[in-house]
């Protein structure tokens, strides 16, 4: 009985640690998110949207906070090598129908283009 009171007391301390998206101001900030778009693709579409949509509710709870929402995913690079059949590229038209909104791309995650494309988020 000791034990489980213990636990949920330690618990409870963790708990009342973390933090949350309820609390966090995203007003005017720009806001790294790591999300899973490895979704199945055939022929270049999307096959099942279920990640993305997974996705929604926490992109769209920054946005509406304000937050400049950027998506940071993979879909591979087999032997280090950029293929056009693994890029996130493709992805964008099943991210923009679930999100109603367009989508701004960047080729890499880091560089001249990454960074044009982040100052341009509105």
């Amino acid at each position: 009985m000791a034990r489980a009171s213990f636990f949920k007391a330690a618990i409870g301390c963790f708990m009342a640690a973390f933090r949350t998206l309820d609390e966090a101001d995203f007003k005017g900030k720009r806001v790294l998110l790591r999300v899973d778009l490895n979704v199945p693709m055939e022929g270049g579409r999307v096959t099942d949207a279920t990640r993305i949509e997974r996705a929604l509710p926490t992109i769209e709870e920054i946005a509406t906070k304000g937050g400049r929402v950027i998506l940071l995913s993979h879909f591979g690079r087999p032997k280090g090598q950029r293929v056009d059949e693994d890029s996130l590229r493709q992805v964008i038209p099943a991210l923009e129908q679930a999100l109603k909104r367009k989508i701004a791309f960047a080729d890499d995650c880091v560089g001249e283009d990454a960074a044009r494309v982040v100052d341009a988020l509105k």
